[in-house]
């Protein structure tokens, strides 16, 4: 009975924790990775070390440089270690922050490798999430066909596994995909079915999201007032999570919506607000869609208005040319870093094959030579010279590579990596082996020809006696 307790308390442990980590928060700080990593690397779960990694991938939509050095650690620890969870992650996450850096072939490479890695792996967590990204990619290409296809996909693969986060976002983009393409009914059937399954499941981040959605779609539909109602909606909850990012896309869709309608004084009102609520922020340099609507308003009617606009158009425009600039130096120094990484991943993975070969060679070499000291020791079998001279030259052949496999890296070094100089340390050892197995040899065969001469010799006698005995009776 106390056994069948602890069981069970194991399990509510496990099952608490497991529903704790498939909510992870995107608006909140995330873990330290370096002292994420020994808890990943212990977790034996795949479905806890997905929301573990996870909870270190947050932060594309704030710092995409930080969030892709922490994304090719995960690939990193994934490839060390063969785990396709870290590795569709780091993967992913990559194709995502190129993405946002408009490098979309770099970003597309990334995801269809994570797509392999995923279709591979047979875990429908993962495949969702690679499908979802390149729905991303081809949504961005202008192939819709695609976008929807891969959507879908992932959709399908999402509904064998608990709702998470990116379960909400990848219905959401689903109805991004549909109002894209000018399909407002399906937009309006997936973002309503991702605000169902986002309050079912208590998955409240990206209600900012979805209400802006929402507005943007009955906009389109000429349902003003539900649009505008969703819109305040968007701001409560941008305003909620402390997503100044959420609030300056609300702001700017509503400013937009009273400009075509021609009802400039709003429209004015909601751009302001648009470039004040991220002003001084990491997102200052969304301040260009606003502020050129403010300027296109302001151009004919009031001169100082219009060059107070044009001048906040052009330092975020400056803005956004420098922020571009540095992200592409980091970048840069990113893409070596993970050159290097990389390099020492091949390493790794290198010399926990030759470690794992040079078990087996001794193993053979082991198993040889246990033959070899049976029949040389053997007082009962009479064994042939040639089969001892065939299993010393299998033992020749298991020695040198042997040898080849120990002092490779060593001979690596020293040659810097010469194919010339390689054969030529190879080749001598070949030259010292030759002789010492020649003489090993002999010595055996000789050995070997005493004993079977012992063996003869004592079988001779043991006749002899049997036929004295036999004539004496």
């Amino acid at each position: 009975m106390k056994y069948i307790l602890l069981l069970l308390l194991s399990l509510f442990s496990a099952g608490y924790t497991f529903s704790q980590s498939a909510r992870i928060d995107f608006s909140q700080t995330p873990p330290d990775l370096d002292t994420l990593i020994p808890k990943i690397l212990a977790e034996k779960n795949d479905s806890a070390r997905y929301y573990l990694a996870m909870s270190a991938l947050t932060i594309s939509e704030t710092n995409p440089v930080q969030d892709m050095l922490n994304s090719e650690k995960i690939l990193v620890l994934g490839q060390k270690y063969n785990d396709p969870v870290c590795q569709l992650l780091g993967l992913a996450c990559l194709g995502y922050d190129y993405r946002e850096f408009g490098n979309h072939v770099k970003s597309l490479d990334y995801n269809l490798q994570a797509n392999k890695v995923a279709e591979e792996s047979k875990n429908n967590r993962l495949i969702s999430f690679a499908k979802a990204m390149l729905a991303l990619n081809y949504l961005d290409l202008g192939d819709y066909a695609k976008s929807v296809a891969y959507s879908k996909a992932a959709i399908d693969a999402s509904l064998t596994y608990s709702t998470d986060i990116m379960t909400v976002f990848i219905i959401l983009d689903m109805g991004n995909i549909y109002f894209t393409m000018n399909e407002i009914d399906s937009a309006l059937i997936y973002t309503q079915k991702a605000y169902a399954m986002g309050l079912k499941s208590g998955i409240n981040y990206w209600l900012a999201y979805n209400y802006l959605q929402f507005g943007s779609i009955h906009a389109k539909m000429k349902n003003s007032t539900l649009a505008l109602s969703y819109w305040q909606l968007a701001l409560d909850e941008a305003k909620r999570i402390n997503s100044p990012k959420f609030a300056s896309i609300t702001y700017s869709g509503i400013a937009h919506y009273y400009n075509d309608i021609n009802q400039k004084d709003s429209a004015v009102h909601y751009a302001k607000k648009a470039i004040s609520v991220v002003q001084h922020t990491a997102f200052s340099t969304m301040c260009i869609t606003p502020s050129k609507l403010l300027l296109d308003i302001y151009r004919e009617h009031n001169i100082d208005s219009a060059f107070k606009y044009s001048e906040i158009y052009r330092i975020a425009n400056d803005s956004l040319f420098n922020t571009k600039s540095n992200q592409q130096l980091q970048l840069m120094t990113f893409e070596e870093d993970a050159r290097q990484q990389e390099l020492t991943v091949k390493k790794y993975k290198a010399e926990v094959i030759r470690k794992q070969n040079l078990k087996y060679v001794l193993l053979a070499l082991g198993i040889i030579t246990f033959i070899i000291l049976f029949l040389m020791l053997s007082r009962r079998h009479i064994t042939n010279t040639k089969v001892i001279r065939f299993l010393g030259v299998i033992v020749l052949l298991v020695v040198f590579e042997f040898l080849n496999l120990l002092l490779h890296p060593f001979l690596e070094s020293i040659t810097n990596h010469n194919p010339v100089l390689m054969l030529l340390a190879l080749v001598c050892i070949a030259v010292l082996l030759v002789p010492l197995h020649h003489k090993l040899e002999k010595w055996t065969t000789n050995k070997l020809v005493e004993k079977n001469k012992r063996i003869r010799l004592a079988a001779a006698k043991r006749t002899i006696e049997k036929l004295e005995s036999d004539h004496k009776s």
